[in-house]
């Protein structure tokens, strides 16, 4: 038998089939050895194994079997008979395809590694869509450098060229340009971050999204997403509701009649913008409610209920709850909501 095996791989077509045969074999087998790693790598972690993958796990995963199948196709590729410059451009090859994979899947883990640290602390820098990108491209043109070297193209003219044709670049997309360094402006100086609530004078309002490397995404309360050019943000006023801090005064008018007992009417809603803290979803259980006479009405005297509200779009549930609570007990305790009027006193003359 091993006679007949030296016999045959004398033949070409012989070690093209069993190279063949190895590429073939290759992809289920390289499927095997990632799952077993990948769950090594799990149960080193602390992680169970038999848990939900996660798409950092199918990532690694693909990874690892495209460089098994690759490390596979080069040692099957050595066994049919090549020329010298053959087997050196399969080499090349096989490299290349390395590389880009390496490139791509370090671009991914950088990327999610940042946006896992930001979750977890409070980074100096928002971690955006741009910064993303930004770090994407970063390890992506390293890689591609490093696949350019082993092909042996000179890099250092080609980044000549490159630095002369940008100026070119840079005048045909001029707008793309200004809202781009308009994000890395935004996102430096950390004048609202994603998850604020943000009002645009003149113009929109609601949560920010994402800073894009040309718009910035805005989530408005009636459910649209509308992008503002970077540019335009720049130089407009906006006031940011979540700083300092995302809790925010939430103030109700209300007026009682003149005959009413104003030690009471404190005391009474007090109480009930107390037990409104309390109980209502986004109210600060922890703020105590007051009230602030200030005016003497047409028709009543009017004062301001001062309560708080856990963030700005929390206010209309708490005013809601508040004034429906308010009037029940104003309706209980005999207290008059008196409705709008114009006492006028004519004189006759004698």
């Amino acid at each position: 038998m091993i006679d007949l095996l030296r016999e045959w791989s004398g033949y070409g077509w012989f070690r093209w089939s069993l190279a063949g045969a190895a590429i073939i074999v290759a992809v289920p087998v390289a499927w095997v050895v990632a799952t077993i790693v990948v769950r090594s790598i799990r149960r080193l972690m602390g992680l169970d194994p038999a848990a939900s993958r996660g798409p950092t796990h199918r990532k690694i995963k693909r990874s690892l079997v495209v460089w098994l199948f690759l490390l596979a196709c080069y040692g099957a590729l050595r066994i049919p008979p090549l020329t010298p410059g053959a087997q050196d451009a399969v080499g090349k090859a096989v490299i290349v395809l390395f590389t880009l994979s390496l490139t791509f899947f370090l671009a991914n883990l950088a990327t999610g590694g940042i946006r896992h640290y930001a979750a977890r602390r409070q980074l100096a820098v928002p971690v955006t869509s741009l910064t993303e990108t930004v770090v994407r491209l970063v390890v992506v043109i390293v890689g591609f450098m490093l696949v350019l070297n082993n092909l042996g193209v000179q890099i250092t003219p080609l980044l000549t060229a490159l630095g002369i044709g940008s100026l070119a670049v840079a005048l045909a997309l001029q707008d793309t340009l200004t809202g781009l360094f308009a994000g890395f402006y935004l996102v430096a100086t950390k004048d609202f971050n994603p998850g604020d609530y943000v009002q645009i004078v003149g113009g929109r309002e609601g949560y920010v999204v994402d800073i894009g490397w040309r718009h910035t995404r805005i989530h408005e309360l009636p459910g649209n997403i509308v992008l503002i050019p970077n540019s335009e943000l720049v130089k407009a006023t906006i006031v940011n509701t979540s700083l300092p801090q995302k809790d925010l005064a939430v103030l109700v008018p209300v007026g009682v009649a003149y005959g009413s007992d104003l030690e009471k009417i404190e005391r009474v809603t007090v109480e009930t913008a107390r037990e409104v803290m309390k109980t209502v979803k986004g109210g600060v259980a922890d703020f105590e409610p007051f009230i602030r006479y200030h005016t003497f009405g047409s028709s009543s005297i009017d004062f301001t209920v001062i309560l708080r509200a856990a963030e700005l779009v929390d206010q209309f549930l708490v005013k809601h709850e508040f004034v429906k609570r308010l009037h029940a007990r104003y309706r209980a305790e005999g207290i008059e909501i008196p409705f709008p009027q114009r006492v006028v006193h004519l004189q006759k003359e004698a």
